[in-house]
């Protein structure tokens, strides 16, 4: 036997082995005997250039690193929209952001976006006797969305699913700014209402707008409505004062709550959605962080970021189930630099680039704009590899129905456990990815975008957008900078590209209105 095949046999010998560990480990699931903890550790606005093993400079990321160094660090892995709220709902669903109306960035008195009969990666895994829990950003909305903040905020997440929930309502830079406990306002003074307006102001109350000499962040676009420790926010807030949060310290009280919840339910299997708020804006690092990195807050939260899923990891390690834990790390979409502050974002990047060698950025059509950090970690089990596999956030729920031995589906969210176990090189065959509620379709190495108007560029952000008068199409594995369109080269290949789109969006290119953007 020559070496050639000597080493071809040592590869498929391996394969086996590998092979063999997911299935007997899945096996022991279905039979009920010890079923794993399952965490997605979930950022905001990370790009798919942020991280240290995806090309990150002027910023370090050991912890998610040693993450991707220790499980399957995917190249193709994809949320379900460019923008925070739609893809939240598709993780947490399965089902395509697009196909709900609602499905849009929400303000903080939004309603609940998930319906209260709808199937969640929670409900099925309460089936599966599993305890589950959500801390930190929600953004999917709460209540009726004409919510009394001083009584239970009913329904949210603990109608869909989850046993516990620490959260925030909608996102760092709008109000209401403060934790919500299981419905309640944590640490709210009866004496004190809470009262949320996103239409008018509250007479009295200060506004970045009119009162800048109060402010320690400087607002750029957006943002010049009530004043929280010194940062202008979207939406007004009157009342509420002692259970507002203090903005640099987020992360750490975040990190203590999905520790103690930890802590306190190892003995039986849990479901944990730790949804860090990093990097999103306000961008507001500990003062342990600050100047962590070179390139300014939106550096140093990530850094920050990257301390706390340490930590967490620390704590699974010492409470010992770190071995019997799948850990799915990935971001809701992509990099945004000045996304409504003055905060050296821009000026202080240098040579780093927030979407790596991707075309695009948060609210993008463009590669950059759901193609996130997608990194899958179970200590014995995953076998380190970089995978090119093409998966999604929308594929979570059935495959992880499939490993806690639920039958379970939803028909978006296709079956691919074995390739996020990294144990099978193929992933989902094709998928449409959202923007803003625009549409684009990826299938093998080619994605996509039919024509849409409106601004080409987002100046506000400036970022591409992908919107343009004509069928766009690229071959992302010869060119993932989508410089050359192919599109009037390669008819057959739109044609093909097309037929396959209509078939998941059940409608007529020529019938989908073109959508401005908002």
């Amino acid at each position: 036997m020559n070496l050639f095949t000597k080493r071809n046999l040592f590869y498929v010998l391996i394969s086996v082995l590998l092979f063999s560990v997911c299935k007997n480990n899945v096996q022991k699931t279905k039979d009920n005997s010890e079923k794993p903890n399952v965490v997605v550790i979930y950022l905001d606005d990370l790009g798919y250039g942020d991280v240290g093993v995806y090309g990150a400079k002027g910023l370090e990321t050991p912890n998610i690193d040693a993450l991707a160094k220790g499980g399957v660090q995917f190249t193709n892995g994809y949320a379900t929209s460019a923008t925070c709220t739609p893809s939240r709902y598709g993780l947490l669903t399965g089902v395509y952001p697009w196909r709900n109306k609602d499905a849009k960035i929400l303000p903080g008195t939004a309603p609940l976006l998930i319906g209260t009969e709808q199937m969640t990666i929670p409900k099925m895994m309460k089936a599966e006797g599993y305890q589950t829990a959500v801390v930190g950003k929600w953004h999917l909305g709460l209540g009726s969305g004409v919510n009394d903040w001083n009584k239970q905020i009913t329904p949210g997440p603990n109608e869909v699913g989850f046993d516990y929930a620490y959260i925030m309502a909608a996102t760092q830079d709008r109000v209401p700014t403060v934790y919500i406990d299981n419905g309640f306002v944590d640490g709210l003074d009866p004496k004190d209402p809470i009262e949320i307006n996103y239409a008018e102001n509250f007479e009295g109350q200060p506004t970045g707008k009119d009162n800048p000499e109060l402010l320690r962040m400087e607002w750029h676009h957006g943002h010049n409505s009530s004043i929280v420790n010194g940062i202008p926010r979207i939406g007004y807030m009157k009342g509420g004062e002692s259970a507002k949060w203090v903005d640099e310290d987020m992360a750490d009280h975040f990190l203590a709550k999905a520790q103690k919840y930890v802590k306190e339910h190892k003995e039986k299997p849990f479901f944990l959605y730790y949804a860090m708020q990093q990097p999103h804006v306000p961008r507001t690092p500990n003062q342990r962080f600050v100047g962590k990195s070179s390139l300014g807050p939106r550096g140093d939260v990530i850094v920050e970021a990257d301390w706390c899923l340490g930590e967490f990891m620390r704590t699974l390690k010492e409470e010992g189930i770190l071995d019997n834990t799948l850990i799915i790390f990935s971001s809701d979409n992509g990099p945004v630099l000045n996304d409504g502050y003055y905060d050296d974002a821009v000026e202080k990047l240098g040579d780093h680039k927030p979407a790596g060698a991707l075309r695009g950025g948060k609210y993008s059509l463009f590669e950059a704009g759901v193609r996130v950090p997608f990194i899958t970690y179970w200590k014995g089990i995953i076998q380190p590899k970089v995978s090119d596999a093409l998966v999604c956030q929308v594929d979570l729920f059935t495959s992880i129905a499939k490993l806690v031995g639920s039958d379970l589906t939803v028909n978006d969210s296709e079956e691919i456990l074995e390739a996020f176990m990294g144990t099978k090189e193929q992933g989902r065959e094709d998928l449409v990815i959202e923007a803003t509620t625009r549409t684009a379709y990826r299938k093998g190495d080619w994605l996509m975008i039919p024509p849409y108007k409106g601004d080409k560029v987002l100046d506000e952000v400036n970022i591409e957008i992908g919107n343009s008068d004509e069928f766009q199409l690229y071959n992302l594995k010869e060119d993932i900078g989508q410089q050359k369109n192919l599109a009037a080269s390669k008819p057959d290949k739109l044609k093909e590209m097309l037929t396959g789109f209509e078939a998941i969006r059940g409608i007529d290119y020529k019938n989908v209105e073109a959508v401005e953007l908002k």
